[in-house]
């Protein structure tokens, strides 16, 4: 049985730890709606920050379609032969539209303290902007057009995960939804 994943929730809230969890101590999959994104800002030279890979997923959006990344994450989850597939990074309605289209897709949210979330952000360093971040600009970046849908993702989520405490908590959490769902090693 196929379990697939979708994570939402907002800027460092969990969403890469959860999906490498299950990748490294479950066998699953990742697959990231900024994998796309990234590979454009490589291949033309561009900084990977946070402002120029929203700047280049909204260029997709309103030149080609709002499902464009969805599309491309559908086809690379459907094609996916692993029994866990984690799509890490779901944003919009319209990510979950065509998502849900999927058998076994499961929307999974996850919410985190704002403070807690700026902690993280500015240790990981994922995004070249990262590091220098204040909490001032932090707070910008989560009113950013990208981000502005994620919130309202909760309601339409099939499991909701606090993830305010340490690993264990986060990781008991997520082991419940896989033995939920049928799944588990």
């Amino acid at each position: 049985m196929k379990i697939i994943l979708g994570i939402a929730g907002e800027i460092a809230s969990g969403k890469g730890t959860l999906a490498k969890y299950i990748k490294e101590k479950k066998g699953g999959n990742i697959h990231r709606f900024s994998t796309a994104l990234r590979d454009v800002a490589r291949r033309m030279h561009l900084e990977e920050s946070r402002e120029n890979l929203q700047k280049i997923s909204t260029i997709f959006r309103e030149n080609f379609n709002d499902n464009l990344l969805s599309e491309v994450i559908y086809h690379d989850a459907q094609a996916d032969e692993h029994l866990i597939i984690v799509i890490d990074g779901v944003r919009r309605m319209a990510d979950i539209e065509k998502l849900r289209s999927l058998p076994d897709f499961h929307l999974v949210y996850i919410e985190t303290e704002m403070e807690n979330r700026y902690k993280r952000i500015i240790k990981r360093k994922e995004n070249s902007d990262d590091a220098t971040k204040t909490f001032a600009d932090f707070k910008l970046d989560n009113q950013r057009e990208a981000e502005r849908q994620i919130k309202d993702l909760k309601k339409y989520a099939d499991f909701v995960i606090n993830n305010d405490g340490g690993f264990s908590e986060l990781y008991q959490q997520v082991d419940k939804i896989i033995k939920d769902l049928g799944a588990g090693k």
